[in-house]
Parts: structure tokens; C-alpha cells; sequence
């Protein structure tokens, strides 16, 4: 699928990324504010805090078991008629969970939740990345990447606060309302059509995937993407088990120890945008894949050195956040264009390999984690990093040495 055009970061055409951020803080904050809450969850539902982290991973495989279709259906109908169906299911959903009476049917309606991931990153990014030109479509990914991440930073005060003084119910009325407001925005912001529709039969969806899967450049610039991620979202759905279970931090204690690592993740995403400009395409990654393996020697040295685990912990979390802040957006982009098959389905084939990742390792880690507890999370984090200077770093390199050849920057 080719663009029909490409525009220029200014105020005006901001407006359609304001809009899907909107949706995007709301679907992400249906992680961050409800994972924090999960030990009340489960002491609800009578289910173990083990359970905790599975309303994380079923919300990613919901979100990847939905990433095949919604890609290809929104190349041959459009991106706004799938996103804004993908909008209203998500904010229904939201409201229906309230109805649940137990953890194996509040799992299930965290699954259908999930499907809002896919509505973002196999249709809305793609419609980014084909409006904008190549260095805004980056800025614009990283703006939008700092303001969903006031999810993560609030999420967990707010899920505080949920523990605290309220029930948990009232989380997701508030994200449905949400939701529901960002469905007027794109109704009225996104443009239509970005892109000419694929009159390809259906049928050639599976020879499409098939193309992109068997392309070792294409594998080599996606499969870097849950390396460089998982670690934080690692965080993200184990935090509340180790830090309040396991070391006996109070719920605002947690709240307060996540502002330092999504401070940095903002703030990589800051410098990411300030020097895009100024060096080729994929050199920020080469910078902050070696600060995030740092960080994970920080954490081991807090598993050595146990007296000193909760600085280390922060320290080497705050250090992978802000390498992932200027790493990620470029990656993406470099993984979206590595084929030719229209975006939606190359997005949504970067989706499904992302979010089934995130599903088995999270579910992984959550088994390990009984036996060996915060070690299990270390090491996890240590082995995703440095597999990426295995064949990732080759292909990044090898791609950048291309774009020179080829005369571009």
C-alpha cells in the first residue's frame, strides 16, 4: 500500500495524534491503574496474589490474538472505520468486566480488553507512520509516547488510591468514560482516507504474512522490539508482587518508586526528539541499548549485594527506561518499513510477534518467580538485553550501512 502523502509536523496536523493518544492513555492506563490494584483483585475474587501478573499477560494476548485481522481488514476498508470500531469495543468491554464474579471471568474480559492494544499499534500506528515523513513520524511517536506515559506514571498512585478509598470497579468506569471521549475526537480529527485502499482479496492475507515472516530483515528489526521493551513491562506486571508482597512497600511507596523510571523512559523520549536531527537514523538505539544492558548489571549487583536490592532495582530500572526512551520509536519505524506489504498487516505483524513475546515471557517469569523470586526478573532482564547485540545489532547495523549507500541520513 503507498500513502497518497506525507505531512509536516505542525500544530494543525498534531490534532489526529492528539486524538488517538487519548485512546492510547486510556488503553494503557487500563494496565498501569489496574495492576497495581490486582491484590485486591484476587483477595476479592479468594484466588492467590500469584494471579496477580495474569491480568497483564492475558491483556497482551488479547492484543496479539486480534493483531492478524485488524491490520489486513483496515488496509482494504480503512484505517478510521476499523479504529473507531476498535474504540467502541474497547470502552464496552471496559464496562462489562464490572459484571464478573470471578478471576476466570474477569481473565477473559482482560482478553477482549487486550484487542485495544492491537486497535493502536496495528492500526493507528500505522496510520502515523504513512502521514507523516520519516523523521516527524518519529517525533510524532514520541510525543505521543510521553503523553500516554502519564499512564504509567499516575497508574500506580491512582491504583493506590483505588485500594485506599475506593472499590476497583470505579477504575474501569473511568477508563470507559475515557475511551468513549477519545472515539469523538478521532471521529472528528483522524483524516480519511490516509491511504488508498488494498482491493486484494482477503485470501492473500496468509501469503502476505508468510512474505513478511520469511523476511530475515524484517525478523531481525522486530524481534529487537520486545527485547528492548520487555524488561519494563516485566516491571510493569511484577513490581506489585515484589515490592509490595515481597519487600513491604505501602501501596503509595510503590506509586512513588515507579516516577523515577517513567520519568527516564519520558526523558528518553525527549532526547530522542531534541537529536533525531543530528545523527543517522538508528544511531540512538546504538547508544541506548548499551545503557540499558548497564542497567541490568545494576540489578544484578542488587541481587549480590542484598542489602542494597531496592536502590539497585530503581537505579538499573531507571537506566533501561530512559535507553528504551531513545531507542524504541526508531526501531519501530525501521520494523514497520522493512517490507513492502501494505502497513496495516506489516503493523500488524510487529503487533502479534510483540504482544505473544510479552504473553509467554511474562507467564514464563510469573512460574520461575515462585522458586526463584527477584533473581528471576534479573536475569530475564539480562539475557532479552544482551541477546540483542547478538542478531539484532547486526541487522540494525547492516540497515543503517543500506539507508548511507543509498544516500540517506
Amino acid at each position: 500500500m503507498q500513502p497518497i502523502h506525507t505531512q509536516r509536523l505542525t500544530r494543525s496536523t498534531l490534532l489526529f495524534p492528539l486524538a488517538l493518544v487519548v485512546f492510547e492513555f486510556a488503553v494503557y492506563i487500563g494496565n498501569d491503574l489496574i495492576q497495581p490494584a490486582m491484590l485486591s483483585i484476587t483477595q476479592d475474587f479468594g484466588v492467590s496474589a500469584n494471579w496477580a501478573p495474569s491480568s497483564m499477560s492475558f491483556y497482551l494476548l488479547g492484543g496479539a490474538c486480534i493483531a492478524w485481522l485488524l491490520g489486513p481488514l483496515s488496509d482494504r476498508l480503512g484505517r478510521k472505520k476499523i479504529l473507531l470500531a476498535g474504540v467502541m469495543f474497547f470502552t464496552l468491554c471496559c464496562l462489562l468486566i464490572l459484571l464478573t464474579h470471578n478471576i476466570y471471568q474477569f481473565l477473559v474480559l482482560r482478553f477482549l480488553q487486550g484487542f485495544g492494544l492491537s486497535v493502536i499499534s496495528a492500526v493507528g500506528y500505522a496510520a502515523i507512520q504513512e502521514s507523516f515523513a520519516e523523521r516527524d513520524a518519529i517525533k510524532v511517536m514520541a510525543l505521543m509516547a510521553n503523553i500516554s506515559l502519564l499512564a504509567p506514571l499516575l497508574g500506580p498512585l491512582l491504583g493506590a488510591f483505588l485500594i485506599d478509598a475506593v472499590s476497583w470497579h470505579w477504575g474501569f468506569v473511568a477508563i470507559a468514560g475515557l475511551s468513549f471521549l477519545s472515539w469523538f475526537a478521532l471521529k472528528r480529527k483522524m483524516p480519511e482516507p490516509l491511504q488508498k485502499p488494498i482491493q486484494q482479496p482477503f485470501i492473500y492475507l496468509f501469503r502476505d504474512f508468510k512474505t513478511i515472516y520469511t523476511n530475515a530483515k524484517f525478523l531481525g528489526l522486530s524481534l529487537a522490539l520486545p527485547m528492548v521493551t520487555m524488561p519494563l513491562m516485566l516491571w510493569i506486571a511484577l513490581s506489585p508482587v515484589m515490592l509490595v508482597e515481597k519487600l513491604g512497600f505501602t501501596s503509595v511507596q510503590y506509586g512513588l518508586a515507579q516516577l523515577p523510571i517513567f520519568f527516564a523512559l519520558i526523558a528518553g523520549n525527549l532526547v530522542l526528539i531534541k537529536i533525531i536531527d543530528r545523527f543517522a537514523l538508528g544511531k540512538t538505539a546504538l547508544v541506548g541499548l548499551p545503557i540499558m544492558l548497564l542497567g541490568t548489571f545494576i540489578l544484578l549487583l542488587g541481587i549480590i549485594w542484598s542489602s542494597y536490592l531496592v536502590p539497585c532495582l530503581l537505579i538499573g530500572m531507571t537506566l533501561i527506561s530512559f535507553g528504551e526512551g531513545i531507542s524504541f520509536s526508531v526501531l519501530y519505524r525501521f520494523a514497520l518499513m522493512s517490507s513492502s506489504i501494505g502497513k496495516g498487516t506489516v503493523a500488524s505483524a510487529v503487533s502479534m510477534l510483540l504482544m505473544f513475546s510479552f504473553f509467554f515471557i511474562i507467564e514464563l517469569v510469573r512460574f520461575l518467580y515462585i522458586y526463584f523470586h527477584i533473581s528471576t526478573f534479573v536475569w530475564t532482564c539480562m539475557i532479552l538485553i544482551g541477546l540483542w547485540f547478538v542478531y539484532p545489532r547486526i541487522v540494525l547495523k547492516h540497515t543503517m550501512q543500506q539507508r548511507l549507500t543509498l544516500g540517506k541520513f
